[in-house]
């Protein structure tokens, strides 16, 4: 065999190497296409307290992408609730339409990989004896984690 042809051979070789081992590593390219919605007394979730949407969003490690996502505490802020629900209304004080309502698993997270976008939304938390949490203020995101509990209280409920 000549130069030319061991070179190309090799060349070859090199290149389906590159492109096999860059669609083995595209781990979660395609995770936004699984549904992951909390259920009522589910203990699926893990990680508390942690921005979720670090794993869980498009080319993530996470299972599926999520667009709102958080974890709730008890009044004491060191345990999670184990039941509620979050509600995504148009308007402050739960006015305006309610666009969007995701319970709180047995673990206190709550999730969502549910066509709609939380931005501009007013969150209103019910923990398991009704009381109510209300956010004065319209979401910039759904990532709850990536303020509260960081720059911001954790999210509780009494």
């Amino acid at each position: 065999m000549n130069t030319k042809k061991i070179n190309a051979f090799l060349g070859a070789v090199l290149l389906s190497s590159v492109i096999g081992l860059s669609l083995n590593s595209c781990e979660g390219a395609f995770n936004c296409h699984e549904d992951k919605i909390s259920a009522a007394g589910s203990n699926k979730s893990h990680n508390k307290g942690q921005d979720c949407m670090v794993c869980h969003r498009a080319k993530g490690d996470g299972e599926g992408c999520f667009v709102a996502a958080g974890t709730v505490y008890g009044v004491d802020m060191m345990n999670t609730i184990s039941s509620g629900k979050v509600d995504f209304y148009t308007g402050p004080n739960e006015t305006g339409t309610l666009k969007q309502t995701v319970m709180i698993d047995g673990k206190g997270n709550f999730y969502s990989t549910a066509k709609f976008s939380p931005e501009g939304l007013y969150p209103v938390i019910t923990g398991p004896t009704g009381n109510k949490k209300m956010m004065g203020s319209a979401l910039s995101t759904g990532a709850c984690n990536s303020c509260h509990g960081s720059s911001t209280d954790k999210l509780w409920v009494n």
